[in-house]
């Protein structure tokens, strides 16, 4: 299966594309997609959809799994967090690809075993369950790799419950 992983931002939108293989991983592209501090938000908005859009039609994921929203106080990024999401459950409904959320502790829990893990911590296991030789840079994008793994593990998880069913 191939999976895009995206963590959203405004000013830079983290992706990562994975294929599983059995229970193996196979990277195949990370980076961000980046815009200017600026511009307008709609132009910003443009600009992750059309990066969104080269991503699905470069690589036919067939899942999309994105960060879901997390604020503590500050609403105001919240907001334009949630309107980058928007844009790319936008393009992702576009190319009939199905999205699916994950909280950061899931994405903790299921990359480092450990759901109060650091960034550190989660980009460490992001290299070696990815067998990288470097840490994966920027930060978004090895954010976007962890969650791609997480939901690689969540979809294993749901095919081995599923097979113990019958």
């Amino acid at each position: 299966m191939r999976i895009l992983g995206i963590d959203p931002g405004t000013a830079i939108t983290g992706f990562g594309v994975l294929e599983t293989l059995g229970n193996r991983f196979k990277l195949l592209d990370y980076g961000c997609i980046r815009t200017a501090s600026g511009i307008l938000l709609q132009q910003r908005l443009e600009k992750i959809y059309q990066g969104m859009t080269v991503l699905l039609e470069r690589w036919h994921p067939e899942e999309v799994a994105i960060e879901e929203l997390f604020f503590n106080k500050n609403t105001r990024t919240a907001l334009t967090v949630g309107h980058a999401r928007g844009v790319i459950f936008l393009a992702a409904a576009h190319h009939q690809v199905a999205v699916y959320e994950y909280t950061p502790l899931q994405v903790k829990q299921s990359v480092v075993g450990y759901g109060r893990a650091d960034k550190h911590q989660v980009q460490y296991m992001v290299k070696t369950i990815l067998n990288l030789s470097a840490l994966p840079k920027p930060d978004d994008a090895a954010d976007a790799l962890a969650i791609a793994i997480c939901h690689a593990h969540s979809r294993m998880t749901e095919k081995i419950i599923s097979q113990k069913g019958r």
